[in-house]
């Protein structure tokens, strides 16, 4: 089960419920593995949806590794994700929303 107040989030990838977390790592990871300039860029992306397919794996798979639960990128292109998508793409920008502010500020 995922702690909000920790920045997790939860999702279920090949019927199995997994817990994501970005840590400090993890985000400085995007950045790099991303291109962009800064976190805020990628926030943008998510705010005026301009996000794409890649930004959603990588925010999974960078979830995923800082929780302590990392999958390939290969693994990851070919899961079935619960929700499929839309899902993926929630819960992505949920994980980044997280990153940067507790359950309650919403």
């Amino acid at each position: 089960m995922a702690n909000p107040w920790t920045g997790e989030v939860s999702l279920v990838i090949n019927g199995n419920p997994r817990v994501m977390k970005l840590t400090l790592g993890a985000l400085a990871e995007l950045e790099q593995a991303l291109s962009v300039g800064s976190l805020v860029d990628l926030v943008q992306r998510f705010e005026n949806g301009g996000f794409s397919a890649a930004d959603i794996l990588a925010l999974i798979g960078a979830g995923l590794r800082g929780s302590g639960n990392p999958m390939s990128p290969d693994e990851l292109a070919l899961a079935q994700i619960d929700g499929g998508p839309m899902a993926a793409a929630r819960v992505a920008a949920e994980l980044l929303a997280r990153a940067f502010m507790t359950p309650d500020a919403s």
